[in-house]
């Protein structure tokens, strides 16, 4: 991992609220992957500029949108829509969200 990055593996140097970062810790998650930290560091993203990414299935896609959706709700106080593919998985994410 390039130097520059490792810190912005973990979730922690993303400016999120302690609750949101407790709550990530309780299921494990305290850093991310390199490609994930890459894409939240493209061009403008964090600024609201579309970003279309691309990963097998599990293999993290949907934190990288968590993360994302988090910042520009908490940075702009404006709601977001999170489209999900199936009913459980929006039963799910929702359970999860709350």
């Amino acid at each position: 991992v390039p130097e520059e990055l490792a810190d912005k593996l973990l979730l922690a140097s993303w400016g999120l609220p302690k609750a949101v970062l407790e709550k990530y810790h309780s299921l494990g998650v305290v850093q991310m992957f390199e490609w994930q930290a890459e894409c939240l560091m493209l061009g403008q993203v964090l600024e609201g500029r579309n970003l279309v990414y691309s990963a097998p299935t599990s293999a993290g896609k949907t934190l990288v949108a968590e993360l994302l959706i988090l910042k520009r709700v908490l940075e702009t106080h404006k709601k977001a829509l999170f489209i999900l593919p199936f009913v459980s998985v929006a039963k799910e994410k929702t359970s999860y969200l709350q």
